[in-house]
């Protein structure tokens, strides 16, 4: 026994006075310590999310954290190190509140979570839906005297967009970004983009798109001078 008791107990024990030196220290300073308060902006992350649903919300998936603890370990804190976790283990279609509280988020330890802003967020699951738009071109500019548009065609004529099912299906057409035919004599075709207004809806396949404007001088009917 008394060699065992050498063996595990006396040897090293340099070392060992050492460590405990230290242990002792680290203790003394995060003891003395003043305890402060900071607020972190932390992302809202989601553990089984369904594959086959979008989630939508009016607010951004971020919460704003008060978190307290001593001031080393406060001012050592990164952004990365904070983040509010919501499980979304079978939800269905539909719109859901979840809630948000110290018990969602996750801190270094040594820290505690004292508020969380928004204490709720509100979220809408929705099945993804494709949809064919046509592509409404706007033309802009001013032209010669006595002429004007007398034509407009669109290459493709149509897109594809996709997203929440309910917020593609109230969409009728893509815009395209303003045209400036301004001083157009005859034709000119001009290359730009479509878009959608909706920010949950986009555009399947982004590419350009060909609009060509057509201008002359409008006809005269049979009575006119």
């Amino acid at each position: 026994m008394r060699d065992l008791f050498r063996r595990y107990v006396f040897s090293d024990l340099d070392l060992k006075a050492l460590a405990l030196v230290i242990a002792v220290g680290l203790w003394w300073m995060i003891g003395r310590d003043p305890i402060v308060e900071s607020i972190v902006t932390a992302p809202v992350e989601f553990r089984h999310p369904p594959e086959s649903l979008i989630m939508s919300s009016e607010s951004p998936f971020e919460v704003q954290v008060s978190v307290s603890g001593p001031e080393g370990i406060v001012r050592s804190l990164r952004p990365s190190e904070v983040s509010a976790v919501l499980d979304l283990s079978g939800v269905n279609p539909g719109e859901r509140t979840f809630d948000l509280g110290p018990r969602q988020v996750h801190v270094p330890r040594g820290l505690s979570v004292t508020r969380v802003v928004p204490s709720q967020i509100h979220i809408e699951f929705n099945p993804s839906a494709t949809r064919k738009v046509d592509v409404r071109p706007r033309i802009i500019g001013s032209f010669i005297a006595g002429y004007g548009i007398t034509d407009v065609t669109v290459d493709p004529a149509q897109i594809t967009i996709e997203g929440p099912q309910n917020r593609v299906n109230s969409i009728d057409t893509a815009i395209t970004d303003p045209v400036d035919a301004t001083g157009v004599v005859g034709k000119a075709t001009f290359t730009t983009h479509a878009y959608v207004a909706d920010p949950l809806v986009r555009v399947q396949r982004p590419g350009p798109i060909h609009v060509t404007v057509t201008t002359g001088r409008p006809s005269r009917g049979a009575g006119d001078p």
